[in-house]
């Protein structure tokens, strides 16, 4: 599998928009979901561990997914994240893992998944019962905050209404959206949800 993020990991940390973006989605996640030093989380499209950083020290493990070896490996390097956090570079969408986790949280990786009603099924297979996910992309935009031709995307944002059709159609309760963030650009704004529910 060709890592579409080989480049962009070098210096994926020192984008200064880039690490606000991460600290409001974090942010919106601590407030919304009460974790605890029991729980065993699962970070979905971790990259190179920006939300994982702000959720290990409150949980008891962490495990950080990721299809790209080179964002996994810039998280590796962080020392504070070696005793809690583990980096699993696997599509789990096709490979599941076998552990279960009480809360999945996601930071702007679900447009990068062609089918999205087929990644939410897996992401609840990987819930425990009552488990819960805390997932933030893209409100529908027009195309715009990618550049042209920009690989590995699938979709320009979504609709808040048809995601949450589609978790209640899984078996997801107590399904709510926040706007966790917004992006201001030259071609435009772009607000991020964060995206809550529990798996019934």
């Amino acid at each position: 599998m060709t890592d579409l993020f080989k480049e962009k990991a070098k210096d994926w940390d020192a984008n200064s928009k880039r690490m606000q973006l991460s600290r409001a989605i974090s942010g919106a996640i601590l407030e919304h979901v009460a974790f605890n030093t029991d729980m065993d989380v699962l970070d979905f499209g971790a990259g190179t561990g920006l939300v994982t950083s702000q959720i290990a020290p409150l949980v008891h493990t962490v495990t950080a997914v990721d299809i790209s070896e080179s964002m996994l490996e810039k998280l590796k390097e962080k020392n504070e994240l070696k005793d809690k956090v583990s980096t699993i570079c696997q599509d789990i969408t096709k490979y599941p893992l076998s552990q279960k986790f009480d809360v999945i949280v996601s930071a702007m990786a679900m447009h990068h998944v062609e089918d999205t009603k087929d990644l939410l099924q897996k992401l609840a297979s990987h819930l425990k019962p009552g488990g819960q996910i805390a997932i933030a992309d893209l409100d529908t935009e027009d195309g715009s905050f990618h550049s042209a031709g920009t690989e590995g995307v699938f979709h320009n944002g979504f609709e808040r209404d048809s995601l949450r059709a589609s978790l209640e159609e899984i078996g997801f309760k107590s399904v709510r959206f926040v706007t966790a963030h917004t992006i201001l650009g030259e071609k435009g704004s772009y607000p991020i949800f964060l995206m809550l529910g529990s798996k019934a």
